[in-house]
């Protein structure tokens, strides 16, 4: 699952990344939640056949085209990568209504199966790298029975990787920059071969620590949030974790 997710990198240097033809000037957002507007990246094909990027605001929560009361349909901010052909709210948005969400950072929540009711102790993900994070998604734009629309989007999850697993057994689809062309590509041909995209990525991709709760309140937005704890916070594992999450990639039982 992936309920909260950031953007703090520049937006020149987002724009760079992904390549759309708009020049948006945002804030930073460390602490993006469901229901809140959120940029992503569509694309197009003009009359030669050309692909091109397209910055796009939408609101985190998927609705299909189908749904005649948004008040009645419940909140689809993720996607089961392994199930997106099989269920009508995503078959015809994944062939031709792919998007990619623009993030550098999201979170995950440790559970301890024991401690009904609480969030858990919340983790930060990012590239190794520093590089932006290009999330898979689905976007379909919504028109209701008076003609009002609403653009909308979810986030694709798939299995963690060996390394993550340690922390939550799903993560964002996670798109390499030199595929986000046959990702974003609207003619539904190139389905099939997008489809393809949607794995766990390799365990030195991602690196993750522990984070204090501020995270935990949708309010709060600011640097803050993603500041690690303190190392005498953190027991033996979770400093493993932390410092090298691919050693732990053969332990992830030991946590549970």
């Amino acid at each position: 699952m992936c309920g909260r997710y950031a953007i703090t990198l520049p937006p020149e240097a987002m724009r760079t990344f992904f390549r759309y033809l708009e020049h948006p000037n945002f804030p930073p957002r460390y602490n993006i939640a469901p229901t809140e507007p959120t940029p992503i990246v569509r694309a197009e094909r003009d009359p030669d056949g050309r692909i091109t990027r397209h910055f796009m605001l939408v609101r985190w929560g998927f609705l299909p085209h189908f749904v005649k009361d948004p008040k009645q349909f419940p909140l689809i901010f993720n996607a089961r990568s392994e199930t997106l052909l099989m269920k009508a709210s995503f078959r015809m948005a994944f062939r031709r209504r792919r998007c990619v969400f623009i993030a550098d950072a999201f979170y995950e929540w440790l559970r301890d199966p024991k401690a009904k009711g609480k969030a858990g102790r919340p983790y930060l993900f990012r590239r190794r790298d520093g590089a932006a994070l290009g999330l898979a998604g689905l976007w379909e734009t919504w028109t209701g029975p008076n003609g009002e629309e609403q653009d909308t989007a979810c986030i694709i999850t798939t299995a963690a990787n060996g390394a993550s697993a340690a922390i939550h057994d799903r993560l964002p689809a996670i798109l390499e920059q030199k595929v986000l062309d046959l990702w974003l590509d609207p003619d539904e041909r190139s389905a099939d071969s997008a489809f393809g995209l949607l794995r766990p990525p390799e365990n030195d991709v991602l690196e993750f620590f522990e984070i204090g709760p501020a995270v935990n309140k949708v309010g709060n937005d600011s640097a803050e949030v993603q500041a690690p704890v303190a190392p005498a916070q953190a027991g033996g594992e979770d400093q493993l974790l932390a410092a090298d999450p691919a050693a732990c990639a053969n332990r992830q039982g030991s946590l549970f």
